[in-house]
This record gives C-alpha cells, sequence and structure tokens, in this order.
C-alpha cells in the first residue's frame, strides 16, 4: 500500500530508512551535518532531523504535480504531510517510484558510505551546457515538469569538515557522471553523452556526533573511493529498475545512434528513397521494424557502429581532424561489410560545420542498405 510504512535500512549512528506515502525518509537519532540542492532548508545545514525523496507523480508514468505555488513551499507542505518538522526537515523530488530505489553501502574500517538513489534519464537526460529550456531572470518560477531525475542521499556514517562536505557533493556528482558514461545514457537535447537530468538532486549528511572527522573527500581518500564506488553502483541498479537503463539494453544499434538523429523511423523514410515509387518497397514496414529488432542486436554490427559514433563525438570534440575521421569512418564501414559510393566521402566545402553531419548522413545511409541486404541474424 502506498501509505504503508516500510522500514528499509538502519545506518550508522541510529539513523533509520523508511518508506511511506511515496517517499524515502531518512530520521537522524543525533546531529548531523547536511548538504541539500533541494529550496526548502537547502544548502548546508547543522539543524535538520530528517530528509526525505518523494515520487510528486500522480501515479506510474504520469506527470509530476506541484501541490503548491512554487517548488520549495510544495517540499514544504509535503515534509509536514510526512510527519517531519518542516522547519528541520529537507527534501527533493523526482518522477521515478520509490520501490526502485537503490540501497549500496561500502565500509572500510570505521568508514561506512550508503547511498539511497532512485532515477530516470530516458526523457530528461542532459549533457552540461546543453541549451537552457528558462531563463530565471527573467521568468520567475520554472514549469516544474519532472520527467526524468537521478535523486541520491549520500549517507557517510564519519564527521567531515564543511570542505570535505562540499567536496563529497563533486566527488558523488562524478560518480554519477561515471555510471552514465558507463551506459553510454544519451543526452534529449544534444548530440552528446548525458551527465545527469535537468533536474537531479543530491543530499549528503555526515554524521556530526562521529568520534572521527575526516577534512578530504576527494578522489585520492579513501571516503573519496567508497562515495565513488557505491554511488555509482546504485546509480546504474536504480536506472535499471526504474526504465530497465543497462549494458544488455544498450546492447543495440539504436541506442548508439539515435543521439544523432538517427532512429527506425528516419531509416525507414531513408530506405523508401532508395527504391524506385513504381516498384514499391522491398519489404513492407512491419518486415523493416523485424528485421531491425532482429539486425541491430548482433555483436558486430554493434560493435562497428559503435566505433564510427565515437569518431562523431570525438570530432565534434575537436580531437580529430575531419579528413582523417572520414577516413577511418569509410575503412569502419569497408570492415563491416559494406562498400559505399565514393562520393559519399568527398569533402563538403566547408569541412569545419559540414563534415559531421555528412558523416551522420553516410552512417545512416549504410544501415538502411545493411537492413535491405540482410534477413536476419548477424554480420559475418
Amino acid at each position: 500500500m502506498e501509505g504503508e510504512r516500510v522500514f528499509l535500512a538502519g545506518l550508522p549512528g541510529g539513523d533509520e530508512v523508511h518508506r511511506y506515502k511515496k517517499s524515502l525518509v531518512v530520521l537522524f537519532h543525533g546531529k548531523r551535518k547536511t548538504l541539500c540542492t533541494g529550496p526548502h532548508n537547502g544548502g548546508y545545514r547543522e539543524n535538520l532531523t530528517a530528509v526525505f525523496n518523494n515520487d510528486c507523480t500522480t501515479g506510474a508514468g504520469m506527470a509530476a504535480e506541484l501541490r503548491a505555488p512554487t517548488y520549495a513551499e510544495h517540499i514544504a507542505l509535503l515534509a509536514s504531510e510526512l510527519g517531519l518538522d518542516s522547519g528541520n526537515a529537507a527534501g527533493i523530488s523526482t518522477a521515478a517510484q520509490m520501490e526502485n530505489i537503490s540501497i549500496v553501502t561500502e565500509t572500510h574500517g570505521a568508514l561506512h558510505v550508503t547511498a539511497l538513489v532512485t532515477g530516470d534519464v530516458e526523457v530528461n537526460g542532459g549533457r552540461a551546457g546543453d541549451p537552457a529550456s528558462w531563463d530565471e531572470i527573467h521568468e520567475r518560477e520554472a514549469g516544474h515538469e519532472v520527467h526524468g531525475t537521478i535523486n541520491i542521499i549520500l549517507h557517510i556514517g564519519v564527521n567531515l569538515t564543511e570542505g570535505a562536505l562540499t567536496r563529497a557533493l563533486v566527488t558523488c556528482t562524478e560518480a554519477k557522471t561515471a555510471a552514465l558514461q558507463e551506459l553510454l545514457a544519451p543526452s534529449r537535447y544534444s548530440s552528446g553523452l548525458a551527465t545527469g537530468s535537468g533536474t537531479d538532486g543530491t543530499i549528503i549528511i555526515a554524521n556530526a556526533e562521529s568520534k572521527w572527522t575526516l577534512n578530504n573527500s576527494g578522489k585520492h581518500s579513501k571516503l573519496g573511493e567508497l562515495i565513488g564506488k557505491s554511488v555509482k553502483t546504485a546509480v546504474k541498479e536504480a536506472l535499471r529498475l526504474q526504465t530497465g537503463l543497462s549494458p544488455e539494453k544498450q546492447h543495440n544499434v539504436l541506442k548508439r545512434v539515435d543521439r544523432y538523429g538517427i532512429t527506425e523511423d528516419s531509416l525507414w523514410a531513408l530506405y523508401l528513397t532508395q527504391h524506385d515509387e513504381k516498384s514499391g518497397a522491398l519489404i513492407n514496414r512491419a518486415e523493416f521494424a523485424n528485421r531491425v529488432y532482429r539486425l541491430f542486436r548482433g555483436g558486430s554490427i554493434v560493435s562497428y557502429v559503435s566505433l564510427y559514433v565515437h569518431l562523431l563525438d570525438q570530432l565534434s570534440w575537436g580531437l580529430l581532424h575531419p579528413e582523417d575521421t572520414a577516413r577511418a569512418a569509410k575503412e569502419l564501414l569497408l570492415l563491416a561489410g559494406l562498400s559505399l559510393p565514393e562520393k559519399l566521402f568527398r569533402t563538403p566545402a566547408n569541412e569545419e560545420t559540414e563534415y559531421l553531419p555528412a558523416l551522420i548522413s553516410v552512417l545512416e545511409i549504410f544501415l538502411a542498405d545493411f537492413i535491405a541486404l540482410n534477413t536476419g541474424g548477424d554480420l559475418k
């Protein structure tokens, strides 16, 4: 039941993790230092008694709704409804379900680090520097539409200096991004790989009553290592639980190319243009989709396309010269078993701005031909 309270875990210092009313609640049993990205009681605090992560959708797969004029007021209202002291509680919200939470603990001697993560980047994945959707200087409040969010509550069982607590947020964020990079999760707002979602939230908790006070939570420290391991593992598991995002799901040609605008629909449209309208398409739409399903999960084609897409990435990052990229791309397609017309690889008039779209077009033509020429199975 939605409102039934479920005890999920006990944490160092006696803190408790409960799930109820579509929320994950961490109750403190002592003095804690917190750093929260949320709008209500956010920032650095030493007076909080609880933090929470709330599923703000009206139902699984349904839209998120604010129940107050602003997001901060919405969080304050939720705190009261959860039975918490609103003045001493902080929270973050998401469109992910609390049943799909991942809880991962890493330990080393007296160090205990627990990451509690919910996540979804299928719709809202973004890369730092992608085009913005609103300007706070000119717009009082952004529409709070939580399509997909990675929310992290990170519980650290020792005391940290204020600087180390802040540094822990950096390490935690890097670990989240590392998980997304290892899954090749795409941005939905550019052709880049996602570094997070547009609405991610994080709460870091340190035990102010611990006899140990640490000064460093960076990657060179043992604490930083535990933060990295716990967060990376929990983010991957949470994404798998929420949407099935996993290495197995990503082992698919379309998952590697859709951020460059190549989709099953675009391939079908291209396939139709490559055949005489009088004779019609060689195969119908249903058979085309069936071939895509069977062929695009094969090991060889996924490998070749992945290498090709990485060339596109490095070209867009300025790490490869356009002509060298085109030469390597052509060789990859030859290795994959299809020879495309030489004219497709001619140098564009403005190679700096036109090479990338030209090579994307070549890849799309190759994939459409590959579907047309193969009836099933894997590339040989």
